[in-house]
């Protein structure tokens, strides 16, 4: 075996965050020792791949976006209907390819090679931009304690560029984070959704609701928008139930566990969400919370005085540095993978002969999240962007149910999870992520056709470089 892919044969080839991180050690543990995972180990699992740092920055955002309370709360249960659609969709789909990479290989079986190489192409752009987007919230909460007077908007993504650029340097001199210092952080995690969702319990941090003046009547159109703007942040917050892709032969008696687990999993991450979405509610108020920065650590404040707010914007920062690190030491192997098939060029393969570090992988996709953070440098228009592209390969990855079922038309399929309200769940999932895209290109043109430039760039690249190899093979 080849050394680079011996030494990241432990990595998912399409990897998230420090959550997939976790998950890939614990199933390769479960291969090693010939097991299956249990129906308990994939609920944890659904759980550690959806939970992320996304609910401490984007239900500000939720609430900017929705007119009233009512809409903010539909919106995160909205989003985990979908969000469980998406799951199951995907655990029939890695059922039916059960590869390693499935997110990342679906494409290749389904799709024109052009259209495969454009769609994984803009959801490693999008990656990185989810990093520098994190990295954003760290540098917010992180200057809320720094900074007397707050910073611009400018100077708290020079602070997220410097997050990147710290562990870019880590990685390049082949230092890797531990499995049991990403399992701490992901406690700590926890504990900081556990604290938000106790101020329900602490009444005299709760705001007084505030008298709203009568407002003109809204229309059916108005909450329509709102709605499809608000869903922005809540897709964001539930991402990472992509990965179910992969457990299609991971789990013992499937076809009954499968769907049990993605269940049981989502529907206690929709409870968490919504309990600390309505923490935030009756906290910091719904008006206040649309302008509010930090939000998290308000709440600790709020509980603990001015220590708590302090304590708490250190390990939420600290959590996103695990991230940050985690991003840069596996998305690059992810490029390794697309050029050792051959989509990428073979540069990205380069590697250092005594640190094994992927030096030009991992200089490119640090670059194009310092790159994003500096074009693109507040975490709206970021999220936009990142959101945007998501909608495109989600749906088109969600789509390959239908042709993989066409495919397998009159196989035995016996041994294959299949979903029960077929296809009912994976036309809402699509539908869904539709209407999200069609409310970015609303309310941010700019940033939905730059998104559409890119994959079209990317798509034109392919036929180039396609062209030039041919050119190359004629004598």
């Amino acid at each position: 075996m080849h050394a680079c892919v011996a030494c990241t044969k432990w990595l998912p080839r399409w990897p998230q965050d420090e959550k997939i991180f976790i998950l890939t050690l614990r199933m390769n543990e479960q291969r090693s020792s010939k097991s299956l995972l249990s129906l308990f180990d994939l609920t944890m699992i659904v759980i550690g791949l959806v939970i992320g740092l996304g609910i401490f920055r984007t239900a500000a955002d939720s609430a900017k976006a929705a007119i009233t309370p009512n809409v903010f709360f539909l919106a995160w249960l909205f989003g985990g209907v979908v969000a469980l659609c998406g799951a199951l969709t995907y655990a029939e789909i890695g059922s039916r390819y059960p590869v390693t990479g499935g997110y990342y290989k679906i494409f290749a079986v389904a799709y024109h090679p052009s259209l495969a190489f454009g769609i994984n192409c803009i959801i490693l752009i999008s990656n990185a931009a989810s990093l520098a987007a994190v990295a954003l919230i760290g540098s917010e909460y992180l200057a809320e304690i720094v900074f007397d007077v707050p910073p611009s908007d400018l100077v708290k993504s020079f602070m997220a560029m410097g997050a990147i650029l710290v562990f870019y340097l880590i990685n390049l001199m082949g230092l890797k984070v531990s499995a049991k210092t990403q399992n701490l952080l992901m406690l700590i995690k926890i504990g900081m959704l556990l604290l938000l969702i106790s101020a329900l319990f602490f009444p005299a941090s709760h705001t007084a609701v505030k008298a709203v003046a009568p407002t003109t009547d809204f229309s059916a159109m108005d909450y329509i928008k709102s709605f499809g703007l608000a869903l922005i942040a809540v897709c964001f917050t539930y991402g990472g139930y992509q990965q179910t892709i992969n457990f299609g032969d991971e789990v013992r008696n499937s076809r009954r566990n499968l769907p049990r687990g993605i269940f049981i999993g989502i529907l206690v991450i929709i409870g968490l969400y919504l309990l600390v979405s309505y923490s935030y509610f009756k906290v910091i108020g719904f008006e206040d919370l649309k302008t509010s920065k930090g939000i998290a650590a308000i709440i600790a404040e709020r509980i603990f005085g001015a220590p708590g707010k302090y304590i708490f914007s250190i390990l939420l920062f600290i959590a996103v540095l695990a991230y940050v690190n985690v991003i840069l030491l596996s998305n690059p192997r992810v490029m390794y993978a697309m050029s050792e098939d051959g989509i990428l060029p073979a540069a990205f393969k380069k590697k250092d002969g005594k640190k094994g570090v992927l030096t030009v992988s991992l200089t490119v996709y640090a670059l194009i999240s310092m790159g994003t953070l500096f074009f693109l440098d507040t975490f709206d228009k970021i999220l936009g962007f990142t959101i945007f592209l998501d909608c495109i390969g989600m749906a088109f990855s969600a789509a390959t149910l239908f042709i993989l079922r066409k495919r397998m038309k009159g196989q035995d399929d016996s041994h294959i999870y299949k979903l029960k309200l077929y296809p009912f769940m994976p036309l809402l999932f699509i539908a869904t992520y539709v209407f999200v895209a069609l409310s970015i290109a609303y309310d941010q043109p700019y940033t939905a056709l730059t998104g559409l430039l890119v994959l079209a760039a990317f798509i034109a690249l392919y036929f180039i470089t396609a062209r030039f190899r041919k050119l190359k093979t004629i004598p």
